[in-house]
């Protein structure tokens, strides 16, 4: 029988088929923090360039943009974790509402953002503290990053959160040095900082071409928000407060990209781009420099970095594992996966197998950062592709819902806008991203022909 949205969350994940294994611990605040340091509030600082120059000096626009691009993902996102309340995010949606098929595809999608997505950190990382200690090799760097952060998701979820709250706590502070230093130089007119509407919005400048190409930034800038849903078994809250973090995380993020950015770019008001290259890849730091000397250069571009980069790589790790989890449970990856040790009631192997692949992966390509780069958001885009098209199939085709704005006109609009964005993304990302999914279809092929799992919608529906 189909579970409707409302009976989804209260009746626990029982009412699926599976027993509660993972440790119900995490609270509302854990959840947001979980989030926030997903997206990383300080994430502008390392393409503030790139996005001027596409921008034409808008960055906050940008952001603003991004906002309402992906609170329509967002609300399908509260939808079907409320429908749904169990580990897998996507995965599990798409399964239960279009078909196990195109649910572990989807799932497989995610697994290409999820696994790559901590390779792309751990080697900024080391770029960065390399490039301070050339005698550090940077294949060691991604290692130690690794371990450190394998080890606290070994040791249970509530160690992931204690150290997400301490890493996003040093970014928020970095960040307050930085907004104070601005408006200090602000109030002194440093470098010809005055108070203006410009970047945010400047009519001679605005065309739709200009915010259609925006709102492709934008939408990237945002990705990891999505992942809270990977870890609706050891909410406290379950779907409930999952799907409120989900979207409070996103606004939140906003409020502080927008804001940040909006200061920043009130020191560079003479300028139409940065050169690219190196110039443009450095704009922050430049900025940076202009309000608070050296020593904030030095800090935005090292201690940024880090708190940021092992912060995002260590809840990435952590949505990894509960994806695996998810799908091995369901016999869409071997059964071993999907165990949960008794002590820490953690996926301890799903865990495991991931550092392993992520240390390969990092070692690999620690020095093809344009590669990974390029790659990392092909998995989320297609994820949030089947996300909408589950609630379409669950509500309104399944369930004949007459909810026309929640249940088909806000994941349409969410559909449209990341299908733009995927559509207009760079080649190579495309070509990986096929590849990918190339490589699940023919897994799905030989689950099938082994026997496989039976489809979780006929399960439901018997």
């Amino acid at each position: 029988m189909a579970v409707p949205e409302s009976a989804g969350a209260a009746a626990g994940i029982e009412a699926f088929g599976y027993r509660q294994e993972l440790k119900r611990s995490l609270s509302p605040f854990d959840l947001l923090v979980y989030g926030l340091v997903f997206i990383a509030p300080i994430a502008p600082w390392s393409t503030f360039g790139f996005v001027f120059n596409a921008s034409r000096g808008m960055v906050p626009l940008v952001y603003v943009v991004g906002l309402v691009a992906m609170v329509f993902t967002a609300r399908s996102y509260m939808v079907m974790s409320a429908a749904f309340p169990v580990a897998g995010s996507v995965y599990a949606y798409a399964s239960r509402s279009i078909g196990e098929s195109v649910g572990f595809l989807s799932g497989w999608a995610l697994l290409l953002d999820y696994l790559l997505l901590p390779t792309l950190v751990y080697v900024i990382c080391a770029v960065a503290i390399h490039a301070i200690f050339p005698m550090l090799p940077k294949p060691l760097l991604v290692a130690v990053f690794l371990a450190v952060n394998t080890t606290v998701n070994v040791l249970g979820i509530e160690s992931t959160a204690r150290l997400s709250i301490a890493l996003l706590a040093l970014q928020l502070v970095l960040l307050a040095v930085f907004m104070g230093l601005c408006l200090i130089g602000l109030a002194h007119g440093v470098a010809g900082a005055h108070l203006s509407l410009s970047p945010l919005f400047d009519a001679h400048k605005v065309t739709p071409s200009l915010i259609f190409g925006a709102l492709s930034l934008a939408v990237l800038s945002f990705l990891g928000f999505d992942a809270i849903s990977t870890l609706t078994e050891e909410a406290k809250g379950g779907a409930r407060a999952v799907g409120f973090a989900t979207m409070l995380s996103l606004v939140v993020a906003a409020a502080l990209f927008i804001a940040q950015t909006y200061l920043a770019s009130l020191f560079v008001l003479g300028r139409t781009a940065f050169a690219p290259g190196d110039e443009a890849a450095t704009a922050f730091f430049i900025i940076a420099k202009t309000v608070g000397g050296e020593p904030m250069r030095w800090s935005v571009s090292i201690l940024g970095v880090l708190f940021s980069g092992l912060a995002g790589a260590l809840t990435a790790q952590a949505a990894t594992a509960r994806l695996i989890f998810s799908m091995a449970r369901d016999g869409m990856l071997p059964k071993a996966l999907a165990h949960v040790g008794a002590r820490r009631q953690t996926p301890a192997r799903a865990i495991v197998l991931i550092a392993a692949i992520t240390l390969v992966l990092g070692v690999v390509l620690v020095n093809q950062l344009e590669l990974l780069t390029s790659m990392v958001n092909f998995g989320a885009l297609t994820g949030f592709l089947a996300l909408h098209a589950s609630v379409i199939a669950l509500f309104m085709v399944r369930q004949k819902s007459r909810r026309w704005v929640t249940h088909l006109l806000v994941p349409l609009i969410g559909f449209a806008i990341v299908a733009y964005v995927l559509v207009n993304a760079q080649t190579n990302a495309k070509v990986a991203g096929l590849a990918w999914l190339g490589v699940g279809a023919i897994m799905l092929v030989v689950i099938k022909l082994r026997g496989g799992r039976p489809a979780l919608l006929a399960e439901e529906e018997t």
